[in-house]
């Protein structure tokens, strides 16, 4: 895909996504989902944000389609929608580990 053949309206929804990944404790979320379903609970615990905190950006994440949801009983139980995410994140992550590498290269020269 080559950005510069997108709509603005397409280019619109790509930024609202990265906008909403650029938030640490959304990516803490989406990584803690990485190998299964969890509650808001589990989820609580995995990342140590609060519940309203972890509550409000799974609301967040689940507008956008990062997240699926469902309800049993009392409890909501949340997991990845697409696991592409996370293999955008890994080649951020990847890219960044990569230029920190660099930076340490050059100042112990």
């Amino acid at each position: 895909m080559i950005l510069m053949t997108q709509t603005t309206e397409v280019l619109g929804m790509v930024a609202e996504r990265f906008k909403a990944l650029s938030e640490p404790a959304r990516l803490q979320l989406l990584h803690a989902m990485n190998t299964r379903e969890l509650s808001v609970n589990e989820l609580v615990e995995e990342t140590g944000l609060g519940q309203a905190n972890v509550s409000k950006h799974l609301q967040v994440l689940h507008a956008l389609g990062f997240v699926k949801r469902r309800k049993e009983g009392l409890f909501v139980f949340y997991n990845l929608a697409d696991r592409s995410v996370l293999k955008l994140c890994d080649l951020m992550c990847g890219r960044i580990e990569a230029q920190l590498e660099a930076q340490k290269r050059l100042l112990s020269a």
